[in-house]
């Protein structure tokens, strides 16, 4: 019996690539992906068209030429933000109630002054809490049940209490009820709690999370379809 194809790591795939696996995976919940895509790029080259022709002093062929050319680089660039947008829409739409959904929108956090380490601990019920550090200190991100990861993030909070009393410690909880942020949210959330850390301090708080996290048995990531293309969402909003 042959051997299931190992996934691509979306961060090793050229940029054609990427555009193809993001354009497919948000196809399936977005039918009307491809004419919202062409509709935008239309509707772009059309006004770029117009300003160009009607702006530009010149006239002639190189008149016509540079509003061609205008038109062009308008429309792709209007069809690539609705794409952007939508294909993101559709990736949160999908990964909405599978386990380890918070991770994996958590991924697209940029930048080297953020750290997420996914799945710090967890119940049997498969409700889990992540971690990230950043500039506002360290974030605790818990999904699941509100009950159950009520004592579970108290817990995981009087840890980090211990070898970063001195950092500010927030919790997050992520899902629709009151109180919580939507999945789609979450990484802005995270990103406006503020600058509270040095990145200097930070390097000392990821040396003593190391050390906590070495005392921790082997916690494995809740088993479900974890999605992996916000990588390429990521890769996405970066060309952009």
């Amino acid at each position: 019996m042959a051997k299931d194809p190992k996934p691509v790591d979306p961060d090793k795939m050229s940029r054609t690539k990427q555009f193809v696996e993001t354009y497919r995976m948000a196809s399936k919940s977005d039918p009307r992906l491809g004419l919202w895509i062409l509709g935008s790029f239309v509707l772009g080259a059309a006004v770029g068209f117009a300003v160009f022709f009607f702006l530009l002093p010149a006239s002639g062929i190189l008149h016509a030429v540079i509003s061609v050319v205008g038109a062009l680089l308008l429309g792709t660039l209007l069809a690539m933000i609705v794409f952007g947008r939508r294909a993101q829409k559709a990736a949160y739409s999908q990964m909405e109630g599978q386990p380890g959904a918070a991770a994996a929108a958590l991924r697209m956090l940029r930048g080297r002054s953020w750290k997420t380490d996914p799945v710090i601990a967890f119940t049997k019920q498969q409700d889990v809490v992540h971690r990230v550090v950043g500039p506002p200190g360290i974030i605790l991100v818990g999904e699941g049940n509100p009950h159950r990861l009520k004592q579970l993030m108290l817990s995981e909070r009087r840890k980090h209490e211990r070898v970063a009393s001195e950092i500010p410690i927030h919790e997050v909880v992520c899902g629709n009820d009151a109180g919580q942020v939507p999945l789609s949210k979450l990484a802005r959330h995270v990103q406006k709690l503020g600058r509270q850390v040095k990145p200097a301090e930070m390097t000392d708080v990821l040396y003593r999370l190391k050390a906590l996290d070495a005392n921790r048995s082997a916690i494995p990531m809740p088993k479900g379809p974890i999605p992996t293309s916000m990588k390429g969402m990521r890769g996405q909003q970066r060309g952009r």
